[in-house]
């Protein structure tokens, strides 16, 4: 029999009948047999998630204030579904630890982990099914990367197994202490497990029925992708579209497991299937998806001969290294070259020391700065072979009176990047989805 591996978000979650309806899913299939679960999110607007409660505590705790108001929350919380789910887990016990541990100096990750582990307990027990602490199976590098030692050592705990719940998330790090992945990183949990018992499909509950072509916050209703590659998903997620953390790839790629974003509150729609080489038909969407993120700074230099000049770029990103500070796009020319960077990493006057230096070390005729700035990628597999594919999108832009900053088409013709004003964002997405999803020559995908 084939195995699924399903990872259960946070608003999956959320509370006791949610909880109920993510088992019956599990139980619905036979094939469905390890279940990795996120910390309870947000149950209604205004509501605060379980996660950050729980680094509010630890800030707290850090700075010698009491975190007891906090702490009641998410023990109001955890009791609360205990009860509701009829279920004694000992959820009074395991808090006082929680309490006690925050108490004596436990770290930020440990904190942070206590939401996925409680609501691992609690999802074991409804499905009655063993519990594996991620700490069993999940290691970290000393660097903060993932141990490829996890998968054999994952493989060898869950095979004494035929079901269980694993919460996501954390695991333990080289120095034998709780590690957690960035935020969102259940995926990537689920991801790793699914690889380790090798799995024939990773399924990935959410409270959407899969992947849009664009956000649903500045589109109304875009179309659902039926199917995207795994390198289109990267670039989308990267780009803002966070249905699924985009390093989660990673462990199913190299194995050649398919995932499937599905809706716990609507089961049975079809979802979106993310494959290793999406197949699509001549006539459809070159475009798959659009995606924006806010808030860069490009700088743009401009010298003469700049292409015959050995080392030019390398001094450039040396001095960005220098300040601790990474680039997301380097588009240039044979006179000009644009570095553009994330506003995260420009505060403090860092943006001014950085464009000093420049002007010092490599003397460009010309050095400029264009602040809070959006990027947008329009992706599709379907872009490099479908002729006037960039002429349509920035004919639409035009007639959207939006004005262009920056240009990067990628080298593997996967994806075109423009940069517009922050305040242009939404009306960029909209004008290329207007475009190709509504548009005569778009018919979705």
């Amino acid at each position: 029999m084939s195995i699924k591996v399903c990872k259960f978000g946070g608003t999956s979650m959320a509370d006791g009948t949610i909880i109920r309806r993510a088992a019956e899913i599990v139980n619905a299939d036979a094939e469905r047999r390890y279940v990795v679960v996120s910390a309870p999110g947000k149950r209604f607007g205004g509501d605060v998630k379980v996660t950050d409660l729980l680094y509010r505590c630890h800030e707290l705790a850090s700075s010698g204030a009491n975190f007891g108001e906090v702490f009641s929350r998410i023990r109001s919380r955890f009791e609360g579904m205990e009860k509701e789910l009829e279920k004694d887990v000992g959820m009074g016990e395991a808090l006082d630890e929680i309490g006690r541990n925050i108490r004596a100096g436990a770290g930020a990750d440990y904190c942070a982990s206590r939401g996925e582990y409680l609501a691992g307990r609690l999802m074991a027990a409804v499905l009655d099914v063993p519990f594996v602490d991620a700490e069993e199976i999940v290691r970290f590098a000393p660097d903060g990367s993932l141990d490829a030692t996890t998968y054999a050592l994952a493989a060898s705990v869950l095979r004494k197994y035929p079901r269980a719940v694993i919460p996501g998330f954390y695991g333990r790090g080289a120095d034998g202490k709780i590690r957690t992945f960035s935020r969102g990183g259940s995926d990537i949990s689920g991801a790793v497990v699914a690889r380790a018992v090798k799995a024939a499909l990773y399924e990935n509950w959410t409270d959407v029925s899969g992947f849009f072509a664009c956000d649903p916050k500045i589109v109304p209703s875009p179309q659902c992708i039926r199917e995207l590659s795994y390198q289109e998903l990267r670039e989308l997620s990267y780009m803002g579209a966070n249905v699924l953390h985009s390093e989660s790839i990673f462990p199913v790629r190299s194995a050649g497991i398919p995932i499937r974003i599905c809706n716990t509150f609507r089961p049975s729609d079809e979802g979106t299937y993310i494959v290793a080489s999406a197949k699509r038909r001549r006539e459809e969407n070159a475009v798959t998806g659009i995606a924006g993120k806010k808030d860069f700074t490009v700088i743009f230099l401009e010298k003469s001969m700049m292409n015959g000049e050995i080392g030019f770029a390398a001094r450039v990103l040396g001095i960005l290294s220098r300040y601790g500070v990474s680039f997301e796009h380097l588009p240039s020319g044979i006179d000009t070259m644009s570095v553009v960077i994330d506003n995260r990493y420009l505060s403090g006057g860092v943006l001014e020391k950085i464009v000093s230096d420049i002007r010092e070390e490599v003397h460009p005729d010309s050095v400029r700065t264009h602040e809070d700035i959006a990027l947008i990628a329009t992706v599709g597999h379907g872009m490099a072979n479908a002729i006037g594919t960039a002429a349509r999108l920035f004919k639409a832009l035009s007639e959207a009176n939006i004005n262009v900053i920056m240009i990067d088409q990628g080298s593997s013709e996967l994806n075109i990047i423009v940069g517009v004003d922050n305040a242009d964002c939404a009306a960029c997405i909209r004008a290329i989805y207007r475009e190709f999803f509504e548009g005569k020559g778009g018919t979705g995908s």
